[in-house]
């Protein structure tokens, strides 16, 4: 099998610099876009290191993870000031647009909540699928506006995660095209402690979009 081609750069989005990182499938046209995002202790060298980049790019797919805002390698970059749920949502949209990305599926652990959840509810024409992991902010819609949703959806967490896990859980399973992986023995950062299961799921949910 061919090494997957590994690239990093920066781009830039409402004016500010963005690191990112990009894999690409050797020698074929990529079957998905994947847009991985991170919580507030990690950045994209995470899912470098824990080989999610390479993982789906060996097994066909686009795979471009992102250090957000004031985090990893964009530190001078400035978070977008919420006003109401709009900046969040319309600055993940500028991301995919500036990284030409199409509908995508985004990959969102924990902090990067802020960002997925408004832009799902906000431009889910642009999401191919949503993993969200324990993410925050899910209380701050109701289940009345996650049952409008269609994108479907792959609801992860650990089972040591006793706050956001459950919590996350009990605000996204209103999604009606959810499916939910719990990882045994796996905390908060759930990926980190059972990466085979993390990739064996993932991949599994990507072939059913296919």
């Amino acid at each position: 099998m061919a090494a997957p081609q590994l690239t990093e750069s920066t781009v830039t989005v409402e004016g500010q610099t963005l690191f990112y990182r990009r894999a690409e499938p050797a020698q074929r046209a990529p079957k998905l876009s994947v847009l991985l995002l991170h919580g507030i202790r990690f950045s994209s060298d995470t899912w470098l290191q824990l080989r999610t980049l390479a993982t789906l790019a060996e097994n066909g797919y686009r795979a471009v993870a992102i250090d957000l805002p004031g985090l990893g390698r964009s530190k001078d970059a400035v978070a977008p000031a919420p006003v109401g749920q709009l900046a969040p949502g319309a600055f993940l949209k500028a991301v995919l647009e500036a990284l030409c990305l199409g509908p995508a599926v985004v990959i969102s652990p924990s902090l990067s909540g802020m960002y997925s959840l408004p832009f799902l509810f906000q431009h889910n024409q642009l999401l191919k699928a949503y993993v969200p992991v324990a993410p925050i902010c899910t209380e701050k819609f109701t289940a009345e506006q996650y049952a409008q949703i269609k994108t479907p959806t792959l609801i992860v967490y650990g089972d040591q995660d006793t706050e956001l896990g459950q919590a996350s859980l009990n605000n996204l399973r209103h999604l009606p095209e959810h499916r939910v992986l719990v990882l045994q023995d796996a905390g908060h950062a759930c990926y980190l402690d059972k990466p085979n299961e993390w990739h064996h799921e993932l991949l599994g949910f990507l072939q059913q979009l296919e």
